[in-house]
């Protein structure tokens, strides 16, 4: 919601937006529908969104990402679903998943800080 909020007027003092799992489409109805307000988003934002993510298909992320433009970033976690859950045999844990995806996000907040 915060994005759709962003992209209608800037919000005040926001520099970014991180979506953790970006709900794309509803599970097993892929659709980038509830993405078009991104391109009006002029603030950089991260997508974090693991790769086994039912709720939104990379196939079509991926794309959405590339043509949001140098503004946005994507990280993938590999195995990981909606929840950031890894199966055993992937041979991580979701802790191990979760405090990649702490760093990284932590990364991006540094790097979008240092920039204003």
């Amino acid at each position: 919601m915060s994005s759709q909020a962003q992209a209608l007027a800037p919000l005040p003092k926001v520099r970014g937006l991180a979506f953790i799992g970006f709900p794309l489409h509803a599970a097993h109805h892929p659709s980038d529908d509830r993405a078009h307000h991104l391109f009006d988003v002029k603030v950089p934002m991260l997508f974090l969104q693991g790769t086994r993510d039912e709720l939104a298909e990379l196939t079509l992320l991926a794309p959405l990402v590339k043509g949001l433009g140098a503004r946005t970033t994507l990280e993938l976690f590999e195995h990981a679903n909606h929840a950031f859950h890894v199966p055993k045999r992937s041979g991580h844990t979701d802790a191990e998943v979760l405090d990649n995806l702490i760093r990284a996000l932590a990364r991006w907040i540094v790097a979008v800080t240092a920039t204003a």
